[in-house]
Formats: structure tokens, C-alpha cells, sequence
């Protein structure tokens, strides 16, 4: 890939390395949460009109991964002609919170997140990074009753590859024996970037993402370690 990293390939077959832990990422790989952030992209910017609807989309869906932060911001300085400040920032944001906070807590769970969870928790680390603010993360999976599966939780900021640099140093880890399953490309470029091995989750009737060769499942009833 033109001397960009990659990550290493992850198969199902059992000839990996010994798993020592699973980071997973969030929306779109335990919940299924996907569509609950690309109507509240549409129910924010819907007062812009139509053309800044679909371009707040767009972007939302070829950066997921990304906080909603960056997007936001974004989308305003590069279709809106707004230089958000940031206490306008904030107040994006946290009405974005409000958009999608009870709608994530009760959503589906990825079909085998939680049988997944629930057989490795006690003998492996799992691991969240999400592109969720970190608090609110927290706040969901709690209330999803899924604190006690996690070694622990990270939302942002910070972005994905110097968390999970933090997590291999505190607990040890080396990150060729490290899975990271993420359903977007910057899941895929965080795994390159920090050496982790990677599996993407590509929902069914949806396009991946990732580059050719990647390993994918179309949900976690189909990741085994």
C-alpha cells in the first residue's frame, strides 16, 4: 500500500498468534448503532438545508472512527463557511449527545457481542476504544449493563492509536498478540499504525471498507479466538 503500514493479517483459522487481549470499537461492533449517528448528522445540519445534509452524511459515513468533534467541525468550516468556536463547538456537540445517548443504550447488540463477552471476559483482557467522547461511552456501556465484560473503556480524545499504545504498555501486551475488530478504515489504519492484528466487521448488505485481504465477519457470532 505505498509504504503505508498495515496491519497484521488476522485470519479465523487458528494459525495466529496466541490472543493475549481484544480491543473492540464500539458503534457498528457491539451495538448496532450505525444508523442511530447518521440520523442525528441529519436531524443537526437538516436546518442548512438538503445540500448540507447530504454532504454532513457523507462525511460522517467515509470517517467513521473519527470523533464527532472533528466532523462537526468539519463539516461547518468546509460546507457551511462557519468558523466554529469553541464554545459553539460544545454546543453542537452536546446536542448531538442528546440526539443519540438512549438511542445507543437501547439499540440491538451485534448478533454474538455479548455471548462473545460474556465466555472470554474472565480469562482475557477486553478492551473498548471508541471515537465516542469518553464520558458518554462510559454512561452506555453502563447502562448496557456491559461495565463488567471490560478490562477497561476508552473513548476520546485522545484518537485511537496513542490509547491503544497506553494500553499495551500498562498491561504488558505485545501488540502482535493484540486483536483490534473494527468496522471502519481508521479502525484499520489504528491497527496498522500500533501493530496490532486487525478483523474488520462488515455488516451484511454493506460494502467494507477495507483494503482487499482484510479478514472480515459479518458479525461476532463469527469471530473465534
Amino acid at each position: 500500500m505505498n509504504g503505508v503500514p498495515q496491519p497484521a493479517v488476522a485470519g479465523l483459522n487458528g494459525d495466529d498468534p496466541p490472543t493475549e487481549a481484544v480491543i473492540f470499537d464500539f458503534d457498528g461492533v457491539i451495538v448496532e448503532s450505525a444508523d442511530i449517528k447518521t440520523e442525528a448528522f441529519i436531524a443537526l445540519y437538516k436546518e442548512h438545508g438538503a445540500q448540507a445534509v447530504a454532504a454532513a452524511v457523507a462525511h460522517h459515513q467515509a470517517n467513521g472512527g473519527i470523533s464527532r468533534r472533528k466532523k462537526i467541525r468539519h463539516i461547518h468550516r468546509e460546507h457551511l463557511g462557519i468558523g466554529l468556536n469553541e464554545d459553539g463547538l460544545e454546543a453542537l456537540c452536546q446536542q448531538f449527545s442528546r440526539l443519540v445517548e438512549s438511542a445507543v443504550v437501547d439499540c440491538a447488540a451485534v448478533a454474538g457481542a455479548e455471548s462473545f463477552l460474556a465466555a472470554h471476559h474472565r480469562n482475557l483482557p477486553l478492551f473498548v476504544v471508541s471515537g465516542t467522547p469518553h464520558e458518554e461511552l462510559m454512561r452506555i456501556v453502563d447502562r448496557r449493563r456491559l461495565t463488567p465484560y471490560f478490562t477497561a473503556v476508552f473513548g476520546s480524545p485522545p484518537e485511537k492509536p496513542p490509547t491503544i499504545r497506553a494500553i499495551l504498555r500498562q498491561h504488558g501486551l505485545a501488540a502482535a498478540n493484540v486483536l483490534f475488530v473494527g468496522d471502519a478504515r481508521t479502525d484499520y489504519e489504528a491497527a496498522a499504525e500500533t501493530g496490532l492484528r486487525f478483523i474488520g466487521r462488515v455488516a451484511p448488505g454493506t460494502a467494507s471498507p477495507f483494503p482487499a485481504g482484510t479478514a472480515v465477519i459479518a458479525d461476532l457470532t463469527e469471530l473465534s479466538l
